[in-house]
């Protein structure tokens, strides 16, 4: 009988043995599949249970956390969502994240292990610590300047501090709610067909996702290029630049919207966007230096991040002469979001230095304690400082006589280049206005603001358009809140 029971003992510590086995196998082993698992709830579930850190402009939050009371708690709220939506994107308990609330996601759920003050600890709990918070390196003011500027009209606007690539401005129009996609209900499901067959496309980041020809404020690549290769060494010599231009290899006449182009020095063509000027010196500097120019100012990159993914500007390497005067006058395969040119502003204002943007300032702790602080990445030198001064000097005059004079600033000197691109099947669509610039405060040692603004559907007509008629007087107004800013911050540090 003795013998029974220890075989009995025996044969149920064996079995406790293999239950205890089998346990770690699931829990440790098979943890991440299980976790993986689209039927497990349990980390959707746990993922709610706790409300989102926050997005910060300056220092007040543009994101919050509503309790629905169901199973999914916590919902995504947006205060003034339309307005900081091309920045925060959404968090959707149905549709996943986008923008800052995708590339943040770790530190606004929580699950970042910089967050937790006991990592191991947190390891073996399988607990989250509360989300974290993620301050951007955006100008209230320059935002909503922007935004009001644009209107509802379709279009953007980037405006960047030129000394350290901080991302002053981002604004997409039309502009949508986030807040209409935060839960996981029937309302969600008809908000995100409606954005998403809406043809004027709300949801499409248009300053970093969208790319449009741009036009004539490309003549600043041109013009650096030129001055950089020493195809240009006087911008007051007149040019041999015949009105029309035939393009190389071909009976194509290319012409100009202003008068006083035949010969014009590239400051007068400069100052009044002569295409027949720069087309003919995009082709003397040659494709190499266009192209190597182009690909400085950050034109083919795939690699930009801020830090979430931002659409490459594109400059064509392999094209023929008469291609290679279309590009360089931002035309033919030539194309670059508004981030792309208010970096190609940015640059000339920075003594031909380019600070690669940034967008997030710090993350930190529920509490405010820092997790991580981020800063000026190293910067590249797009042209030599001599070209960027005569740069300067080009965009500034075009903002004192030329086609940009309603960007003036009183106190300030403001530099700018008007452009229009050319869309649509032949041509026939209402030309893109564009406009990019920089502003420095008389009493400011150096520049504080590059701007951007491109307005797809501009309502005035093409001769306005093209002198800055609807894009200069929102850069004007977005560098004017960029000033103003800093000198409320001088005056309340003295």
């Amino acid at each position: 009988m003795t013998k029974c029971i220890r075989y009995a003992a025996a044969f149920c510590v064996l079995l406790l043995a293999a239950l205890l086995v089998n346990a770690a196998r699931v829990q440790v082993v098979q943890a991440g599949s299980y976790d993986r698992n689209p039927a497990n709830r349990r980390p959707t579930i746990a993922r709610y249970q706790q409300p989102r850190g926050d997005i910060l402009v300056g220092d007040g939050p543009v994101t919050g956390s509503r309790d629905s009371g169901e199973q999914l708690r916590y919902e995504r709220a947006y205060a003034q969502g339309p307005l900081y939506a091309p920045v925060t994107g959404f968090s959707s308990q149905k549709y996943g994240t986008t923008l800052l609330e995708h590339s943040e996601d770790a530190v606004l759920s929580g699950t970042d292990p910089m967050l937790a003050p006991l990592p191991l600890w947190n390891g073996a709990t399988r607990s989250r610590s509360p989300g974290g918070n993620v301050v951007t390196t955006l100008d209230r003011d320059a935002q909503e300047a922007a935004f009001a500027g644009l209107g509802a009209r379709k279009g953007a606007v980037a405006a960047i501090e030129p000394a350290t690539g901080r991302i002053l401005a981002l604004v997409s129009t039309p502009s949508y709610d986030p807040s209409e996609l935060s839960g996981n209900g029937e309302a969600v499901t008809s908000a995100w067909a409606r954005l998403n067959d809406d043809p004027e496309k709300p949801m499409l980041n248009r300053a970093v996702r969208q790319s449009y020809p741009p036009g004539s404020t490309f003549k600043v690549v041109t013009a650096a290029a030129a001055l950089d290769a020493g195809v240009v060494r006087n911008l007051d010599k007149r040019t041999h630049s015949p009105d029309p231009y035939t393009l190389p290899g071909t009976r194509t006449r290319l012409t100009n919207e202003s008068r006083g182009c035949v010969n014009a020095s590239v400051r007068t063509a400069f100052e009044w966007s002569c295409n027949t000027v720069f087309a003919k010196l995009g082709v003397e500097t040659g494709a190499e230096h266009m192209l190597g120019t182009a690909q400085a100012f950050g034109f083919n990159d795939r690699r930009v991040r801020i830090p979430f993914q931002v659409t490459p500007s594109t400059f064509d390497a392999g094209v023929d002469r008469a291609q290679l005067a279309l590009s360089s006058i931002g035309q033919y395969n030539t194309r670059a979001t508004p981030l792309q040119m208010a970096m190609v502003a940015a640059a000339v204002a920075n003594a031909g230095q380019l600070r690669p943007p940034y967008l997030v300032e710090r993350t930190t702790r529920a509490g405010g304690e820092i997790v991580a602080a981020y800063g000026p990445r190293p910067a590249r030198q797009v042209m030599r400082p001599s070209t960027a001064e005569r740069m300067r000097e080009l965009m500034t005059d075009v903002v004192r006589e030329g086609t940009g004079r309603n960007a003036a600033i009183p106190r300030a000197t403001v530099g700018g280049k008007t452009g229009t691109a050319q869309h649509g099947i032949g041509n026939a669509g209402v030309p893109y206005a564009w406009f990019v610039s920089w502003a420095q405060a008389d009493d400011a040692p150096e520049p504080q603001v590059a701007v951007a603004v491109v307005v797809e559907d501009a309502s005035a007509d093409r001769g306005d358009i093209s002198g800055g008629g609807d894009a200069a007087p929102i850069a004007k107004a977005v560098m004017e809140a960029v000033l103003s800013s800093g000198e409320a911050r001088g005056a309340g540090g003295g």
